[in-house]
């Protein structure tokens, strides 16, 4: 609870002062609420065409940490400022910490309080903002709770920025592109390209990749095409570049994915690598502190034990590739306690026990767990849960296909998540992209892929 102080009970020289972190995320909201878009005010844009990205902090930012100080420390609830004198003296960024202060001067009469303001960067002690204030100070006591105000969240990707900063560093890995004569296919190869994520081997009908460029504008000189008449024949001809050591990694598409499926598991001429194939989707969701990973949401439609052990495993190792180093994986049901009549909670006390006893390594592996106390540490003290991934989950392993596709796609439409989505399992991953997907994610779809091609070679 916040109280006030009226202005009877206001001394000169009574101070006060926060110190706030001057967040990326700030600004965004900032940038939304004031209509003042300038990029040289935004995380990761150059403003003023120098090749820096600033995240300049804008002056009235800084400032708002004057109202913040006298609205709600000093008198607190009820102040109406009347006047504000300031000189901007430095500049502030994102990733800063700041110091607000303010002091009372001196009482004016009639509720009017007069005000010393300043804002500094206690990192190097420069001043950013000087000058006084004039507000009217409440005259009756008030007491307010913080929690009364909604909470807000940036609908923004760290995440997945980060992501691709990792798969960039490691160089570009070659792909095999399974049919990409399609415009969201080759769209999606070339941005990932032109990111500097990977080498692009198009494999598919030459005349219809032509058509795709041409339709994107986009010069194909640069890159390796394989000629193949039928979905059926660029599945196969993609499998082969990888067996021949050509590729790395696959990639979906302008073809069903049983095509693709079907070439991969081929036991001749096939990637078989003695796992099962599982879908992962690596989710950014917006104000969740780290990636969420779901699985199976796309390839294992009613799973049995086994192929529910696989499906922990890959989620395991797709983790750790993305830099979880210990991932905590949570087996959902409809309950967080083992009931018979519930298949669910069976299976997922199995492989919790299973990792107990070294069958599954790599990572904490808990379960039964309901969603709300897998990923919300709060309910999982209410309900009495005494585990270390309750509340902590990386990973969640969704008991079929329908639950684990209707977790990322309500993450992904009313969370505001973004998604990027690998099958691992063979003996490359492959890279499985919607239609409907934006180029971020496309693009981390990419950099989750090379990430796990690398971290798979580095383990073998």
């Amino acid at each position: 609870m916040r109280e006030n102080l009226t202005y009877d009970e206001i001394e000169p020289g009574a101070t006060a002062g926060l110190t706030r972190l001057c967040a990326a995320d700030d600004l965004f909201a900032f940038a939304h609420c004031s209509g003042n878009h300038n990029p040289l005010h935004l995380a990761d844009r150059d403003g003023d065409g120098d090749g820096v990205a600033e995240a300049e902090a804008p002056s009235l930012w800084v400032a708002s940490l004057i109202s913040a100080l006298l609205g709600w420390r000093l008198p607190g609830p009820g102040v109406a400022l009347e006047r504000l004198d300031l000189r901007f003296e430095g500049r502030a960024c994102a990733g800063e910490e700041l110091r607000a202060e303010v002091e009372v001067l001196e009482k004016l009469g009639e509720g009017r309080v007069r005000f010393a303001v300043s804002v500094s960067r206690p990192a190097d002690g420069a001043r950013l903002l000087t000058g006084e204030a004039v507000a009217r100070a409440p005259l009756k006591k008030l007491r307010f709770a913080e929690t009364e105000i909604p909470g807000l969240t940036v609908q923004r990707h760290m995440h997945f920025d980060r992501l691709i900063a990792q798969a960039r560093a490691l160089g570009s890995v070659s792909i095999a592109v399974a049919a990409a004569g399609g415009v969201s296919a080759l769209a999606g190869a070339l941005e990932a390209a032109e990111a500097g994520l990977i080498r692009p081997i198009l494999v598919g009908d030459p005349t219809k990749i032509a058509e795709a460029a041409s339709e994107l504008g986009a010069d194909l000189g640069a890159y390796e095409i394989v000629a193949a008449d039928t979905e059926e024949h660029a599945a196969e001809a993609a499998v082969a570049l990888v067996r021949e050591g050509r590729a790395e990694a696959l990639m979906k598409g302008n073809l069903h994915t049983d095509h693709l499926l079907r070439a991969i598991l081929d036991r001749t001429h096939g990637l078989r690598a003695g796992r099962r194939l599982t879908h992962v989707f690596v989710m950014d969701v917006p104000g969740l502190g780290r990636p969420l990973l779901i699985s199976d949401a796309a390839i294992n439609i009613a799973p049995d034990l086994e192929t529910k052990a696989d499906i922990v495993r890959n989620a395991i190792d797709c983790a750790r590739a993305i830099g979880i180093e210990v991932p905590k994986v949570g087996v959902l049901s409809a309950v967080e306690l083992v009931n018979p009549a519930i298949p669910s909670s069976m299976d997922a006390a199995l492989l919790s026990k299973m990792a107990e006893r070294g069958q599954i390594t790599g990572g904490l592996v808990d379960g039964p767990l309901a969603m709300d106390n897998a990923v919300d540490l709060g309910a999982a003290r209410t309900k009495g849960i005494k585990s270390m991934v309750a509340g902590r989950a990386d990973a969640l392993i969704a008991p079929n296909l329908d639950a684990g596709n209707m977790i990322a796609k309500e993450l992904a439409y009313i969370a505001h998540a973004e998604a990027a989505g690998v099958v691992l399992g063979a003996r490359a991953p492959v890279v499985l992209t919607s239609r409907a997907d934006g180029p971020e994610a496309r693009l981390a779809s990419c950099a989750v892929a090379a990430l796990c091609r690398a971290w798979s070679a580095g383990n073998r």
